[in-house]
């Protein structure tokens, strides 16, 4: 018998707090009105009075001395105040006032009695939900709540939990008989060896179903995997249990799980319910043995991404100290480049030593003296001067040698100025060197560890692809969030 402190059936608690009195208990102004235009003993108020809280708290009449005595005792002062009686009981002088005092109750509340009526509808909704749970408080609460919406008078407890004991039993017996016909015969002989003990002190498979091969590490990964491809050939729970709700086969299992083989043995000689659970157990099994491989997945994934993470961590330590360095020679090369470096001072002077002797031609072409090509004897310190003097050494104004001469010192001048850079490069590590750093920095920066995975998982490939084989992958939807 299921108990009824387990259900949300309605009951007197066995204390009665002064909230709930006042809360519940307290009849209205418009009720004592009621009562009194009702009845006219003090007696009949009373019980007329006391029937009404007690229905309104609970959904049915209370039965004879079943309201607490803290109830009586308030719905009385209530009623009559100072006048209040305290050996004034709520009795009735004939079974026929009680009868129609509980029909005025009724039509007060617009609530039917029909005990026919409420008997189908609470075997109706017990049936329907007895194919998705298997818990005997679950049931009576859905009936409870069923009539309740309908407006009926609940029926007594016993009632409904006697119905339910029958219905839940005729509901898995239909489960039990549809798993046995789904089972092949094979399947059947291997399901029922799980309960035979082999030779004096021996166990029984049984035990081997319940456990876990050995705990979910990486390396245990074959013991795992030979685990469960033993429970996918003891018979296709899958097929076997199709369309029956999840919560009966973990219920079912549950009860397999509990068992022993001396449970076992007291089942129904046909063997159909022991099959039925049997079934359900190596179900739940083989699911807790995927769900074993998958956590040796997701550990060796946390475990590679890990060191993916300190990898990465190592190519940031050792960025920061080449990204600095890179920084101190491309703050040289921006020196030798700036307009007053080396480079831009040697530009400068091949720029003029190159203008002068152009000049120097153009001037033997038209014919003019030698005036103006000629360096200063004396000196000077104009740096026109000095640039004329560097660029006609010889004092031959129109000679074409010296122009070519001019010619490739301005050359040689702007080439030293550019190696000046060059050769703060080449100090570096040279432009191979340079631009490895360059690329190793920019394909590591960020938090962008997943670059790094894939040398972890090379070792585990072969392990991965068995894995792989052993478990299933499904898509995951708005409906299925993750499943292995």
């Amino acid at each position: 018998m299921t108990s009824v402190e387990r259900t949300a059936y309605p009951e007197f608690g066995r204390l009665v707090f002064a909230r709930e009195l006042y809360t519940f208990f307290s009849p209205s102004e418009e009720e004592m009105e009621w009562v009194r235009a009702k009845t006219d003993t003090d007696e009949h108020q009373l019980a007329l009075a006391v029937a009404l809280k007690c229905f309104q708290k609970l959904g049915r009449f209370a039965k004879k001395g079943e309201a607490p005595a803290v109830v009586v005792e308030h719905v009385r002062q209530c009623l009559f105040r100072e006048d209040a009686d305290e050996s004034l009981e709520p009795v009735y002088a004939s079974a026929r006032t009680e009868q129609s005092h509980r029909v005025l109750v009724r039509l007060r509340e617009g609530v039917k009695y029909a005990p026919g009526k409420a008997r189908k509808l609470a075997e109706r909704e017990m049936t329907k939900a007895a194919w998705v749970k298997n818990y005997p408080p679950d049931l009576i609460n859905v009936a409870l709540e069923r009539l309740t919406q309908a407006g009926l008078e609940l029926p007594a407890f016993s009632t409904l939990d006697s119905m339910e004991s029958t219905i839940r039993g005729q509901v898995n017996g239909q489960i039990f008989r549809t798993i046995w016909v789904r089972l092949r015969r094979d399947a059947r002989a291997r399901l029922e060896s799980l309960v035979v003990v082999v030779g004096p002190g021996g166990k029984s498979d049984l035990e081997r179903v319940k456990k876990a091969a050995r705990r979910a590490t990486w390396s245990k990964f074959k013991d795992q995997a030979a685990h469960l491809a033993w429970l996918d050939g003891l018979a296709d729970t899958d097929d076997a249990l199709d369309g029956i709700a999840a919560s009966k086969i973990a219920d079912f299992a549950g009860e397999a799980e509990a068992a022993d083989v001396d449970v076992f043995s007291r089942y129904a000689p046909d063997g159909i319910r022991r099959m039925a659970v049997l079934t359900c157990l190596v179900h739940a099994s083989r699911g807790r043995a995927r769900d074993d491989l998958a956590q040796m997945l997701c550990k060796r994934m946390a475990v590679n991404n890990k060191k993916a993470k300190a990898q990465l961590e190592l190519f940031h330590q050792r960025q920061r100290a080449v990204t600095e360095q890179l920084i101190v020679v491309y703050r040289n090369v921006l020196q030798g480049l700036a307009p007053g470096g080396p480079v831009g001072v040697a530009e400068v002077a091949a720029t003029q030593m190159v203008l002068m002797a152009v000049a120097a031609l153009t001037q033997e072409q038209d014919g003019a003296g030698d005036d103006q090509a000629t360096a200063d004897p004396g000196g000077t310190d104009s740096d026109t001067d000095q640039a004329e003097a560097e660029a006609d050494p010889g004092g031959a104004g129109g000679d074409p040698g010296a122009v070519i001469r001019a010619l490739l010192k301005a050359v040689r001048v702007q080439a030293a100025g550019v190696g000046s850079v060059l050769a703060v490069v080449e100090d570096a590590g040279g432009f191979d060197s340079q631009l490895a750093d360059i690329e190793e920095v920019t394909a590591y920066r960020g938090d962008n560890h997943e670059l790094l995975v894939q040398q972890f998982f090379k070792a585990d490939r072969a392990t991965m692809l068995a894995l792989a084989g052993a478990l299933r992958f499904e898509a995951t939807s708005s409906r299925l969030s993750r499943s292995s």
